[in-house]
This record gives C-alpha cells, sequence and structure tokens, in this order.
C-alpha cells in the first residue's frame, strides 16, 4: 500500500498555480474531499495489472 500524499501541500502549490485565495475552512473541506477520493480509487490501484496490458487505447477517427 502507498502513502497518502500530503494533501495541504498539494492544495499549496495548486493555490499558487492557479492564483487562488482559499480561507482555512475551504482548504479543510478540500482535504476531505480528496482524502474521499483516495479512498474509493484505492481498491481499484490495487488491482494487479498483466504487464502486457495497454495503458490506454488509441483512438483512431
Amino acid at each position: 500500500m502507498s502513502e497518502q500524499p500530503d494533501w495541504a501541500q498539494y492544495i499549496a502549490q495548486m493555490e499558487q498555480i492557479l492564483a487562488l485565495e482559499l480561507d482555512d475552512t475551504r482548504r479543510a473541506a478540500l482535504q476531505i474531499q480528496f482524502n474521499r477520493i483516495a479512498a474509493l480509487a484505492q481498491p481499484l490501484m490495487a488491482l494487479p495489472l498483466d504487464d502486457r496490458l495497454e495503458v490506454a487505447g488509441v483512438f483512431h477517427p
């Protein structure tokens, strides 16, 4: 199992990159949501994949 990202640091970096000004309440709410999303994704991320599988399909119009 991998470590959880530092969501507070991520949010701070995204605030700078996106030129956002969030208050502490909004930052806390975002951290809760990121933790929820990570928990939902964890079983999928833990699913073993065959090394021969293509990572993503290629769209050909």
